[in-house]
Formats: C-alpha cells, sequence, structure tokens
C-alpha cells in the first residue's frame, strides 16, 4: 500500500504494542527495514506511558493511543512538539484500528481488544490476530465480520500460526485432525497436593517462552492452550473432535496436521514469537528473521505425553464450550479471567480456578447464542458477576 507521501511504504498499526507481542513486533519491523518500509499509523497502550511515547517517538507514528484515560495527561505531555496525535479511551482504541492501515496487529489483551479490533476487520484490514477473546468470545460474529470486510485473518499465536503454516488449503478435504502441542507448564510433573500450593509468582515461570503475567499463568494451568482449541475451532472451521493436543516438553514442534493419508506435516524451530510475527507480517512470502536457527544435530530428543485432564481440566472444559456452543466460550473466557485475578491477588488457589469456571459454565449454559457483540459482552459480564461471587 503507497503511504500518503508517495512512498511504498506499507501502513501498519501496532494494537497494543508495549506488551511482548506488540515489542516483538516493533522489533520486526525494525528488521525488515524500519521507517523506511512501513509507515506505523498508529500504536495504542495501557499504563506504560513512558513505552509508549518512546515507541511512537521511534516509529513516527501518527497516532498514540493510552486505553486508560487517566493516562492521557501524562501521554500527551511525553509526546508534547512531536506533532504525534494523542487519544485515549476505548473511542481512542477505535479511532486507531479505523486508520487507513492495510495491516493491524491485535494484541490488545483481553475483551478490551474486541471493539478495536472488529473495527479493523470490518473495514477490511488483513489481521495479524494475537488477541484470543475475538474467537473465544465471538468467535462466529468476528469471522463473519472478516468476510464481510474482505480482509485476511493471519493468526499470529505459535501453534495456530503453525497450522496456517502446514494447512494446504486444497487439501481441506483431507484434513483428519490437527493437533496443538502444548509444552506443559512448570507443573508439568506436579501433583495435585503440590499444585495446591502455587502462588502467581511460582506459576509465572514458563520454562520455553518469555511472556507476560497473565498468559504465563494461563499457560501453567492450561487455560491458554484451551482457549487456543476454541480458537482453532473458528479460524480452521473444525469440529471439535478434529482438535487434538499432546503434551510436547521442549517446544521445537509448534503443532500438527493430520492428513486422510496418514501423513502428518509440522512446523518446528526454535522458541521465539518473530517467528509467527514476520510470517504473518509478510505472508505469503518468507521474510529474513533474527531468530536461531534449529539445529538438528544437537536435539537430543523429542518428547510427546498426553494431557492429564485431572491435572488440567480446562482443556476438558474447552471441548465443554466448543459442544455446548452459544455463549459458553465468552463465559469461559469471562469467569476465567475474574478467576485469574483473583489468583494473581492471592485470593483463591491454582486449581480452584478451573471449578469456579465450570460452576459458571453449568450455570450459564441455558444462554441464547449471541447474535450481536453486546449480547457478547452482556454474557461476559454476567459470567465474571457470578464468578466473583464464588470467590
Amino acid at each position: 500500500m503507497t503511504s500518503g507521501n508517495g512512498t511504498n511504504q506499507r501502513r501498519i498499526t501496532i494494537l497494543g504494542s508495549t506488551g511482548s507481542i506488540g515489542t516483538n513486533t516493533l522489533d520486526v519491523v525494525q528488521h525488515l527495514g524500519g521507517r523506511d518500509a512501513f509507515e506505523v499509523m498508529a500504536l495504542t497502550g495501557n499504563g506504560n506511558v513512558a513505552l509508549l511515547a518512546e515507541q511512537a517517538r521511534a516509529t513516527g507514528a501518527r497516532l498514540a493511543v493510552t486505553a486508560d484515560d487517566n493516562h492521557y495527561a501524562s501521554l500527551k505531555d511525553a509526546l508534547s512538539g512531536t506533532g504525534i496525535a494523542v487519544a485515549s479511551g476505548r473511542s481512542g482504541l477505535i479511532e486507531a484500528a479505523d486508520m487507513d492501515a492495510g495491516w493491524v496487529m491485535a494484541a490488545i489483551v483481553g475483551n478490551a481488544g474486541l471493539a478495536p479490533t472488529l473495527a479493523a476487520a470490518r473495514r477490511g484490514a488483513d489481521i495479524a490476530l494475537a488477541n484470543k477473546e475475538c474467537l473465544v468470545s465471538a468467535g462466529p460474529l468476528f469471522i463473519e465480520a472478516v468476510r464481510r470486510g474482505g480482509g485476511r485473518l493471519l493468526p499470529v499465536d505459535s501453534e495456530h500460526n503453525a497450522i496456517f503454516q502446514v494447512l494446504e488449503e486444497h487439501q481441506r478435504h483431507a484434513v483428519e485432525r490437527i493437533v496443538l502441542t502444548a509444552s506443559g507448564g512448570p507443573f508439568r510433573k506436579s501433583t495435585l497436593a503440590e499444585m495446591e500450593k502455587v502462588t502467581a509468582d511460582t506459576a509465572r515461570a514458563h520454562p520455553n517462552w518469555s511472556m507476560g503475567l497473565k498468559i504465563s499463568i494461563d499457560s501453567a494451568s492450561m487455560f491458554n492452550k484451551a482457549l487456543e482449541m476454541i480458537e482453532a475451532k473458528h479460524l480452521f472451521d473444525l469440529d471439535p473432535e478434529q482438535i487434538e493436543v499432546i503434551v510436547h516438553p521442549q517446544s521445537v514442534i509448534h503443532s500438527m496436521v493430520a492428513y486422510s493419508d496418514g501423513s502428518v506435516l509440522a512446523q518446528l524451530g526454535c522458541p521465539d514469537m518473530r517467528t509467527a510475527i514476520g510470517y504473518a507480517l509478510s505472508h505469503p512470502r518468507r521474510c529474513n528473521l533474527p531468530v536461531e536457527r534449529l539445529d538438528f544435530a544437537k536435539l537430543s530428543r523429542l518428547d510427546f505425553e498426553a494431557p492429564d485432564e485431572v491435572r488440567f481440566p480446562a482443556l476438558r472444559l474447552a471441548r465443554l464450550a466448543m459442544q455446548r456452543g452459544g455463549t459458553q466460550g465468552a463465559v469461559l473466557n469471562g469467569a476465567k479471567e475474574t478467576a485469574l485475578e483473583a489468583f494473581i491477588e492471592g485470593r483463591t488457589g491454582f486449581l480452584k480456578m478451573a471449578d469456579i469456571v465450570e460452576t459458571v459454565m453449568d450455570a450459564l449454559c441455558g444462554l441464547p447464542a449471541p447474535r450481536s457483540m453486546e449480547d457478547v459482552f452482556s454474557a461476559d459480564e454476567k459470567a465474571r458477576q457470578l464468578a466473583a461471587g464464588l470467590i
């Protein structure tokens, strides 16, 4: 896409630029040419105003947005004299999403990312999707918005990106199942008794990936994988029975597709989110990235084991949500986020999170299928309120 100044820069926006995915995206953008190759239309963040302002100055972004209205004045002061526009709150996020960028990284964590990502999809932008809630909470509505807008949906989660790379479009009829790999997290070999004593500090220590606090704890409980199962159903139009999870501690194989002729195609690589981000940014071409190369001679072994759904019931709850349909994805996610906040604050236990989620899912399984985003937000709010009452 040609920018307004007549160059051949690609116009991009990063929703959630100060988080792990956002900072890695900017690293990839810089490696692939920086301001000579990309015109950054908008960057958004939340409370880390200093980093957001630094990113906006470095990229020459047209607009910088803090999701928190309370930080507006600080961000405006930090960017005073730069010519970079500043906005805040939900309206600011929508403004950023509506800017004329052909490629949008959707990396805002939680339901706060739903509205701006949907806005970008509706105007036809290519969506590099790292926000789980768009598909977990509002899968059919979001997929339809992308279809109507005419843009592409480019998955950024390493597992879904791996499937995206090896899922042969002309062989969709032959797909038997997909296999999402999971590292097993820090408690792969822990007993239930040991897991009852887990704290947020111990749960955040992922063995392979460098991620934020919440996603690290989600990975430790395998709720992250549960959400990925629901995402995969909508991304690749699969039946729940076609989605399998296997524990692979080395995180070298990122996911696989099994075909009806017995072939299994896998995507491998060293654990580095820049690979998936780079693929989404340059698709359908592959770009040259400064990531560690896989050395097969140094790989002593690749291990696989079935996940234990007694110790990690989140996977069972994901299947239940997919089978029930309706608003169960939104309910699962809303209850999970409430339970996760309580766990981080020390108000509930690590294993209790799944109990809370299941109780809320059962209580709200009669809600009708969502026909609008308002229905999704309503189900989410009901789930959060009910979960809060159980803590």
